[in-house]
């Protein structure tokens, strides 16, 4: 018989548990729909605003076959498309609150709710001035851009670093979700802020639903979100992270610019 693991709310926010307790039902039943067996959520056995009780995972050390069942499940979950981007409440990602709407507008959405929400939790003001300018003025630009560059809703796990990731020895685990709805590649991105989870997660994942050609230059775009939040919550060592992000949003922006200019 499966353990019980619980856990306890330290994060100061009261629905913090019942926020994650829906991620991991959502995930769950998605997973389900898209019929991957291989890729497994805790099952939620009870919560309330303190405690989240939920299975217990006996972890293991990963390996290749179990880190491309990873990659094959997450790219199955993606490929079911959602109505709208976004989600129906706010939520949280680890330790900051994660504002969320339903919107059929990915670019805004995240540019707004992603990375403008983030700037506006800076405490220097300096720092959060130079970053509001350049959102200001380079916005638009990547909001167009991101929209016609991503296929369609995607349920995202939402905060997909590998110590999100669990393994037992024949199955992969998904734990701590920060779940909304969004282009596939943001999940997709932060599983490479962080070292990446291994050249078999990737040869799974593509061969279930290969990445796209833009790909690259959306992981940075997509990235400065969690570079952001981190810079936030654990200081300083984090803004080389955000300024390289800015710079990336920018040359895109250019470029993009540029090649409007050409075509005109």
């Amino acid at each position: 018989m499966a353990g019980i693991y619980t856990k306890h709310n330290t994060t100061g926010f009261s629905d913090a548990l019942i926020c994650e307790a829906e991620g991991l039902e959502q995930l769950a039943s998605v997973l389900e729909i898209a019929g991957v067996e291989n890729v497994r959520i805790p099952e939620v056995l009870g919560v309330d605003h303190e405690t989240l009780k939920m299975t217990a995972i006996q972890a293991a050390r990963a390996d290749d076959r179990t880190l491309e069942l990873l990659g094959e499940g997450l790219a199955s979950l993606h490929r079911i498309v959602q109505t709208s981007y976004g989600w129906r409440r706010d939520n949280y990602i680890g330790l900051a609150p994660q504002p969320n709407q339903w919107t059929a507008n990915w670019g805004d959405f995240f540019v707004r709710d992603r990375l403008g929400y983030q700037v506006s939790r800076i405490t220097d003001a300096t720092i959060r001035q130079e970053f509001e300018q350049l959102l200001d003025q380079h916005g638009p630009v990547v909001i167009e851009w991101l929209n016609r560059h991503c296929e369609h809703p995607s349920l995202l796990h939402g905060d997909l670093w590998r110590g999100n990731a669990l393994f037992d020895g024949r199955d992969a685990w998904l734990i701590d979700p920060a779940i909304y709805c969004g282009d596939r590649e943001a999940d997709l991105a932060m599983t490479e802020m962080f070292g990446g989870f291994g050249a078999a997660f990737y040869r799974g994942y593509d061969r279930i639903y290969p990445r796209s050609a833009s790909y690259d230059r959306k992981r940075e775009i997509y990235n400065l979100y969690h570079y952001l939040n981190h810079y936030n919550l654990f200081g300083g060592g984090y803004l080389s992270g955000c300024k390289r992000g800015f710079l990336a949003l920018s040359r895109m922006a250019a470029e993009s610019d540029q090649s409007a200019g050409e075509a005109r």
